[in-house]
């Protein structure tokens, strides 16, 4: 199972005494590892990291000097990248349905390689950025996914070739195909089934004189969470094996998010409120849904984590964040060890879909972010 960064008991408090809370804490050496795992059991990939999993500064810095390329959906993640001097060919403009904002600023920066599913995207690609390099990006149903991206995107298979003709006709120059699982994907059969798809359809493109070039996977792998029983390792052979013997001489690109950031960031958040409600004992947090638990609404995702108050009795216990709306739950009845005013909690594996997605409802501050690495001998 892949390993994730986690505080030592015994920097948490001195770390919120010295920056505050809630503050989000990123280990560049959990990225550098994460990305290193899955460049050495599937050799050759080129991977593109999701920046809409979490555009942390410190985790792109990390992945710039580690060598990754990018997949960007706005024209914003384009001018990120940009400004931390990104070359324009390790970017792919990977929403399959983009705006006209951000197709210009494509153009502008100089991201020709492109994702599409549908004839209206070809004549957007085809007018705003002309020879475009694009990959038709291919519907692979896997619906036990955590987020199931193939509901809204992906043409189905039986519709590929036509789509390709059309960019064709329209100058484009067809790449390759992709594929998406889904986010947290406990199962490599989807893979299989996406990559076999994908060789039926390189070979009918073949004899309609296509030359395809890449094959993009996607992303999907998934990070450990409660009850996950998957071996991420075994995944990546598996689907290595796969690669190799239905693409031997094809470009292989991922797209990982979750996978790369999911496990590199601990949340620590503090008890603002210690109070009994309807007999049944809550504690309100210095961070909420709103914030960097946003994951729990637009993820599903359920969190976990620990104290530092273990002598302590237990107890069942909600977990509310600091906004005046009364959805702004985080845990519920959940047992914890009896917590009092000022009590900092740590939760691990909140990388992903957290900050990236939170927002300043209410007027409250987005959480602070360091870099482990760069304050562990100063703690």
């Amino acid at each position: 199972m892949q390993q994730f960064f986690k505080l030592p008991k015994e920097a948490i408090q001195p770390i919120a005494d010295k920056f505050g809370t809630p503050l989000l804490v990123v280990s560049r050496n959990q990225v550098k590892e994460n990305y290193e795992l899955l460049m050495k059991h599937i050799p050759g990939i080129k991977i593109h990291y999701a920046m809409k999993s979490n555009p942390d500064i410190n985790i792109l810095k990390q992945l710039i000097d580690s060598g990754s390329c990018f997949d960007v959906a706005s024209d914003g993640e384009m001018e990120l990248l940009a400004e931390l001097d990104v070359a324009p060919d390790r970017i792919v403009y990977a929403n399959p349905v983009k705006t006209w904002n951000g197709l210009n600023t494509a153009k502008r920066i100089g991201v020709y390689k492109m994702t599409y599913d549908s004839d209206i995207e070809v004549e957007k690609m085809a007018s705003a950025v002309p020879g475009a390099q694009v990959l038709i990006r291919v519907r692979v149903d896997n619906p036990k996914a955590l987020v199931d991206l193939n509901s809204k995107f992906g043409c189905y298979p039986e519709e590929a070739l036509f789509l390709m003709r059309r960019a064709r006709k329209l100058g484009l120059d067809v790449l390759g195909m992709c594929f998406h699982v889904g986010s947290q994907t406990l199962s490599v059969d989807p893979y299989i089934q996406g990559i076999e798809t994908c060789k039926r359809l390189f070979d009918v493109a073949a004899l309609d004189g296509f030359n395809l070039r890449v094959l993009d996977i996607g992303g999907g792998f998934p990070v450990p969470a409660a009850g996950t029983n998957f071996d991420v390792v075994k995944a990546f052979d598996t689907i290595a094996h796969a690669l190799g013997k239905k693409f031997p001489a094809i470009e292989i690109w991922c797209e990982p998010g979750r996978y790369i950031c999911g496990t590199a960031v601990n949340l620590l958040t503090s008890v603002i409120a210690n109070i009994i409600k309807n007999d049944k004992q809550w504690y309100f947090l210095d961070e909420g849904i709103y914030g960097s638990f946003s994951a729990k609404m637009f993820d599903h995702w359920e969190f976990s984590f620990e104290t530092n108050t273990y002598d302590r009795p237990e107890v069942k216990a909600t977990f509310a964040g600091p906004s005046c709306d009364s959805i702004d739950v985080v845990l519920s009845n959940v047992k914890t060890p009896r917590l009092e005013m000022n009590d900092v909690l740590l939760f691990p594996i909140a990388g992903a879909y957290t900050a990236a997605s939170a927002s300043s409802f209410n007027g409250f501050r987005l959480a602070k972010s360091v870099c482990w690495e760069d304050i562990e001998n100063t703690i």
